[in-house]
């Protein structure tokens, strides 16, 4: 099962849809565009049920092979928004919209999909239905939880789930996959530091929250490198500081700090949610201060099933030949976790080629990987479902 010859001869069409997408992106789930013209392709492409409004602003499409005597269910899954960065990659197809740009790759991801969901509509050559998921608000908005929420699972009765991203600096392409944590938990949290503010020239009038944000964020790394195992992995990073005060010379009253926790594995989760709280809170305390620290878990670790793993990777190395397998986990997230906690399944990287780094102003999806991509979005139709 290489590259089938049959995304060879849509290259040209899959990548005008590509950068029609890339050209006019929208954020979150204000996906209406990008949205209907999914649902006008599936339509157009004759597939056997087409859903909008899924999950707020996403689209199902059904797909049902020339025979159902497995009676089982593919679900593939792709994400449809982009991100508010301005775009500086002077493309001739370059974000027409200021401020938001296609710099995750996920035009690529719903071109690909839609790529395999005309094949398989065209050829049908699989026992069982495909389902072709698009997704809004991967980004940050959760919309894998909102299209689970919205029944997805129970409605179109999904018995594995199988998505892919692009991944710059791998050779374009080719694919990478690991079974068990493939990306990690991704939570954030607001750690609010009240003192005493006063004149900058007698600290000893104020309590200082400026050095008390200063200690915790300092103390907070001390969580990773003293309470959790070394042979774990864990993150927590302060992104932000913030007062209400612009002065050279005041000490505020009130200091914020905003970051983000990640791990790989859920007893460390919990242990990064108690010890960001415990560090703030008696840190400030020895300072004279108070902490308020407000967690929120986010995205769930993705966590690739061992046999579908295996499975996806034999048709990737198919379409390949050899593929990375022995890659190591990486501490983004991603909320197509949610739909592999209610499912076995697995996520894989595609190869990008030598690209600027997604979230990046000079990112884009590399045309070239769409043949493979859409290869393997198919062929996991096909191999799972084989014709009877």
């Amino acid at each position: 099962m290489p590259v089938k010859n049959r995304f060879a001869e849509l290259l040209p069409e899959i990548t005008a849809w590509r950068r029609d997408f890339h050209e006019n992106p929208e954020l979150l789930y204000e996906v209406h565009r990008t949205a209907g013209r999914v649902a006008e392709l599936l339509r157009e492409f004759g597939c056997d049920e087409v859903t909008t409004g899924v999950g707020r602003t996403g689209v199902v499409g059904v797909i049902k092979g020339r025979t159902n005597n497995s009676g089982r269910v593919i679900g593939l899954r792709a994400d449809m928004d982009a991100l508010p960065i301005h775009e500086q990659t002077g493309a001739p197809h370059a974000s027409k919209v200021p401020g938001k740009m296609h710099a995750c790759g996920h035009d690529g991801h719903t071109a690909m999909l839609l790529g395999a969901a005309k094949y398989l509509a065209e050829t049908r050559n699989f026992d069982g239905t495909a389902v072709v998921i698009f997704q809004p608000a991967e980004e940050g908005g959760g919309g894998g939880l909102a299209m689970v929420q919205d029944g997805l699972v129970d409605r179109w009765k999904i018995d594995e789930f199988y998505g892919m991203h692009n991944m710059p600096g791998l050779p374009v392409g080719s694919f990478a996959i690991k079974p068990g944590p493939m990306m990690a938990a991704a939570d954030q949290f607001d750690i609010t530091v009240t003192g005493k503010g006063g004149h900058a020239a007698k600290p000893h009038d104020c309590i200082d929250t400026t050095l008390t944000a200063a200690q915790i964020i300092v103390a907070l790394q001390s969580v990773v490198s003293r309470n959790i195992d070394p042979l774990k992995n864990a993150v927590i990073s302060v992104c932000v500081v913030s007062t209400d005060s612009t002065a050279h010379n005041v000490i505020p009253q009130v200091v914020t700090l905003k970051g983000t926790a990640r791990s790989l594995d859920a007893g460390v989760r919990d242990q990064l949610e108690e010890g960001i709280t415990r560090v703030a809170t008696h840190v400030a305390a020895a300072m004279g201060a108070t902490a308020v620290v407000d967690y929120q878990r986010g995205y769930p670790v993705t966590m690739n099933d061992d046999q579908a793993t295996q499975w996806a990777a034999e048709v990737a190395r198919a379409i390949a030949g050899d593929i990375k397998t022995d890659m190591e986990p990486m501490m983004g997230g991603e909320d197509f976790s949610y739909m592999l906690n209610e499912r076995p399944g697995a996520y894989i990287w595609v190869g990008n080629g030598d690209t600027a780094m997604v979230h990046h102003p000079a990112y884009d999806f590399n045309d070239e990987a769409i043949p493979a991509g859409a290869s393997w979005y198919a062929g996991m139709v096909e191999a799972r479902l084989p014709a009877a």
